[in-house]
């Protein structure tokens, strides 16, 4: 082979050389941006739901009811009896159930004029209806992706910091019904029936949370 023939076959095989490697290059950053799209890490939210509002506080605004006893219990109970089955129960039919229905915290009933009600009383009033729920500790987060399931909640919480008044808010004593969660607006979503503007009241996250702290995050959340 003359020199002439061997520089021409050395050049090809570096032209050769070069092309196979920018290949491999572009081959390998092909399979390593499908990789990044196909594993981005933990799982996240439904993406509709990511930036947005878990729940659907309008609709449930219509089952709001103002309490004229201290029946809060109760009135969570009637408002997500209402959001499931579209049949709400009166204040005076909640009571009449509760006050003659065993409690599961002692030997009297759910409910009397003097007392309270206890959270772990609250599914047993719910099965009369025939909805299913539990009595759960939890937190922000997978209360929204509970109402993004079209689940409903019920937490108990602290009056005094919800409400911005005066008094101890080292203490759980008022059930609410959280109907959303908007996650871009930092806001939660509440049926409150212990104050006049209640219907859909919304608070900022940080807030709810204070005011649910107390009993540990505690909420019922139907099955």
């Amino acid at each position: 082979m003359t020199s002439t023939s061997r520089a021409k076959v050395a050049s090809a095989a570096r032209t050769f050389g070069r092309a196979a490697l920018l290949s491999a290059v572009a081959a390998s950053s092909v399979i390593s941006a499908a990789m990044v799209h196909a594993n981005p890490g933990a799982p996240v939210p439904d993406a509709d739901h990511e930036l947005g509002m878990y729940g659907d506080p309008v609709a449930a605004a219509t089952y709001w009811r103002e309490q004229h006893a201290s029946d809060c219990g109760e009135m969570v109970v009637a408002d997500v009896v209402g959001e499931i089955t579209g049949r709400e129960p009166s204040e005076q039919q909640m009571i009449a159930l509760a006050e003659n229905t065993p409690s599961t915290a002692g030997h009297k009933p759910i409910w009397t004029p003097t007392g309270t009600t206890d959270i772990a009383d609250l599914p047993v009033l719910l099965w009369h209806y025939w909805i299913r729920a539990e009595n759960i500790q939890t937190d922000t987060a997978a209360v929204a992706r509970k109402l993004g399931g079209n689940h409903k909640v019920i937490a108990i919480l602290n009056a005094e910091t919800i409400w911005n008044r005066p008094g101890k808010r080292n203490f759980a004593n008022h059930f609410v019904v959280v109907t959303g969660i908007d996650s871009k607006a930092g806001v939660v979503h509440l049926n409150d029936s212990g104050i006049s503007t209640g219907r859909d009241e919304q608070v900022p996250i940080a807030v709810f949370e204070q005011a649910w702290a107390p009993n540990y995050n505690s909420a019922i959340v139907t099955k």
